[in-house]
């Protein structure tokens, strides 16, 4: 199968088709034309080749990326900084190579915590399925409002508070999140981690800019970016020894998505159910297989529309749409994955907390938040804490703003990034930092 590089959203229905019926999406033929998502041009420079170079975190390409919201600094220096646009090689889910884009960003003010230049690779939170949907992109378009679809890049005020204190910054698109060949595989563990690692390394070998082999690093991530930075720390001792970490910031990790997919199914955000749905489905048969045999035709219909969709879209296409009315027997997709052996093994394999995180780790979760369960990500913190890992558990406590409805979910992201982002620089300025696992039977 070769996919057609015009248009985007019928690449990706055929796609997702594929993926329900008869088997994995074969790789794409690279493109020399833009494809096209929800009427949304996406450059040729997402278009990934056809071989790719065998070290992870090689820079496969590279370009100036201009910034959507930037100042003329006094010095001359453009604020907050400088931005590349990348193209870098990973390892998926299944050990084969894949592209993934992202962006690197130098920053115009001074570092003054002492040392090199630090390096924090943000992991974003969810932004969609679509490639116009991808922090990279969000980075140059701040606001995609067509349409078609609405697309907003809400993580750029983390990635510029993060600049502000002379921190460069690596963004990672996720794989197939803007690389234009496959799906966004959504919330995989594997995935995340190895696309986020890869970034530093790739921002590592970028030429000219600031950072030097004394540079430290530190992830950054909430929500969807939580878990990838969450399994990251965990992974980055195996996949990415040479990539040593002063810290690691995971606010609202989905990190057991059985209980994930039960708290998004009817929610604001149910249309993030489709989007995993989609891309497990993608990469692993055994799930495909069993979405393929229990889905309706309106289930089918619905994961081919979300799998072109930013956060915007899925808002006001599927708020408070249940699962229910996508299966062939009127049971919830969580229901029906639970019953199956090989499809709750899927599952099972992305659950983070298994193994132990060798870097710090401050681990933040609002105790309202029921889109991303409070009890799961609680339930991280002691199972690393468990495992003897330095944890910083923060229980956020805000007033409950209504079930289901996003406001659990987004308000502690907000709350609580400036003490999340204080408490990394510390760390890259090389201030230690003591568990408080001791404190998790008296914390909510």
């Amino acid at each position: 199968m070769r996919f057609s590089p015009f248009r985007k959203r019928l690449v990706l229905a055929a796609a997702v088709s594929t993926c329900l019926v008869s088997g994995a999406v074969a790789a794409a033929a690279p493109a020399s034309e833009p494809v096209v998502s929800r009427g949304v041009t996406i450059p040729v420079f997402y278009n990934p080749p056809a071989t790719l170079p065998t070290a992870n975190g090689t820079l496969v390409r590279s370009e100036a990326l201009p910034l959507g919201l930037s100042l003329p600094g006094l010095d001359g220096k453009p604020l907050p900084g400088t931005a590349t646009r990348l193209m870098y090689k990973s390892t998926d889910s299944n050990g084969l190579p894949v592209a993934v884009t992202g962006a690197y960003i130098e920053p115009s003010a001074q570092w003054k915590g002492g040392g090199a230049r630090p390096l924090v690779a943000v992991a974003s939170g969810t932004m969609g399925q679509g490639d116009q949907c991808s922090p990279s992109f969000a980075l140059q378009y701040p606001a995609t409002l067509t349409g078609d679809t609405v697309s907003v890049g809400y993580e750029d005020l983390a990635i510029y508070r993060i600049l502000s204190a002379g921190a460069a910054v690596v963004v990672t698109d996720y794989v197939g999140l803007g690389a234009t060949d496959r799906l966004h595989t959504y919330v995989n563990r594997l995935d995340g981690a190895h696309a986020l690692l890869d970034a530093v390394r790739a921002a590592r070998t970028l030429p000219g800019t600031s950072l030097t082999s004394a540079s430290k690093v530190a992830l950054y991530g909430y929500s969807q970016g939580g878990g990838a930075s969450a399994a990251a720390a965990e992974l980055q001792p195996s996949y990415a020894p040479d990539v040593s970490l002063a810290g690691a910031y995971s606010g609202a990790p989905p990190a057991d998505l059985a209980a994930v997919t039960k708290g998004i199914d009817g929610s604001a955000l149910a249309g993030a159910l489709g989007w995993s749905i989609n891309g497990f489905a993608q990469s692993d048969p055994d799930l495909r297989d069993v979405i393929d045999a229990n889905t309706n035709a309106k289930g089918k219909a619905a994961l081919t529309d979300l799998s072109t969709m930013c956060v915007g879209d899925a808002v006001f296409n599927y708020a408070f749409a249940s699962s229910k009315d996508w299966t062939s027997n009127g049971k919830p997709l969580s229901d029906i994955i639970a019953a199956d052996p090989k499809a709750k093994a899927v599952l099972d394999k992305q659950r983070i907390g298994k193994l132990r995180p060798t870097t710090p780790v401050r681990l933040a979760t609002g105790v309202e938040d029921d889109i991303v369960p409070h009890a799961q990500a609680r339930q991280l913190a002691i199972d690393w804490c468990l495992r003897l890992a330095n944890v910083t558990y923060v229980p956020v406590k805000l007033p409950d703003l209504g079930d289901g409805t996003l406001l659990n979910h987004v308000a502690p992201l907000l709350t609580d990034q400036g003490d999340a982002i204080t408490w990394l620089t510390d760390r890259l300025s090389g201030k230690g930092v003591i568990s408080n696992c001791w404190t998790m039977p008296a914390q909510p």
